[in-house]
């Protein structure tokens, strides 16, 4: 019987700078994040980092499976929207539309969507806590 497989880590770090910002490390890259109570527009806020690692997460889904199910497209674009409630503080809902530059056709595009929904690692941390819904269709 063969040993499991290691299960995946991730590794971040983050440090305050001052009361306008702080900044989050992996690997060799460095994100400045807004951590200001006035915000800032230079940086993600907490829940746009949130939307930010989904749109991630599809897009990651959609290049490793696009080999496997021989899918060829042009390019893809995420747009997420979450609004947030404020007791207890949280992202109630998130809608998402991905767009697909393709010629490839309909039902395709359905298992191409089935897919990210299946296999996303942050996209199935966040459905269980929060209403996720979304479209994958056709760019025109």
């Amino acid at each position: 019987m063969n040993p499991p497989a290691p299960k995946m880590e991730f590794h971040v770090a983050a440090k305050r700078l001052d009361a306008h910002g702080s900044v989050a490390q992996c690997k060799d890259a460095e994100l400045v994040l807004d951590t200001d109570l006035a915000g800032r527009r230079d940086a993600f806020n907490p829940a746009e980092l949130l939307l930010a690692a989904l749109a991630a997460c599809m897009l990651k889904g959609i290049e490793r499976v696009t080999p496997i199910l021989k899918f060829r497209l042009r390019g893809v674009e995420v747009k997420v929207h979450g609004v947030r409630r404020d007791v207890p503080p949280g992202l109630e809902s998130i809608d998402y539309e991905i767009l697909v530059d393709t010629d490839e056709d309909d039902r395709r595009l359905e298992l191409l969507h089935e897919n990210v929904r299946r296999y996303g690692t942050v996209f199935n941390t966040v459905a269980p806590g929060t209403q996720l819904s979304g479209t994958l269709r056709r760019a025109a």
